[in-house]
């Protein structure tokens, strides 16, 4: 059992963000008078959050994953929207990893010839032009 404080260091998170995800209701720490008490249970449910979020699940997938984990205590629905979500997942990263390929590729392309124009033509500032 930790206090909000502990909890976050533990976590690597700010207080903040705890108050965060209970008003969205992912996670519900005890009360005592107005501590909040976290129990293994909510550390690990915080865990999985922050998870899902540096994988790129949205608050409410990662709600969705959490309440299927609460009510499937064999857990088979939790894992094959996991999957289904993961396998989505991995699409979407594939395609903007090609994207990103491609526009690296398409700017050093670009990058290129300027150099190329630049070693090409001569350097004049301001001052070196005359009027005839």
């Amino acid at each position: 059992m930790l206090g909000i404080q502990e909890a976050a260091t533990e976590l690597g998170v700010t207080m903040r963000t705890l108050r965060f995800y209970e008003d969205k209701g992912l996670i519900a720490p005890q009360r005592v008078g107005t501590m909040r008490i976290y129990s293994k249970r909510e550390m690990g449910r915080m865990q999985l959050i922050l998870r899902g979020k540096r994988l790129g699940f949205s608050i409410r997938e990662i709600k969705e994953f959490l309440d299927l984990y609460d009510v499937d205590p064999e857990h088979h629905e939790q894992v094959r929207a996991l999957l289904a979500r993961v396998t989505d997942r991995i699409d979407e990263l594939r395609q903007q990893k090609t994207a990103i390929e491609q526009t690296l590729e398409e700017l050093l392309s670009i990058e290129n010839q300027s150099l190329a124009w630049l070693r090409k033509t001569p350097m004049t500032s301001p001052g070196d032009q005359t009027n005839d």
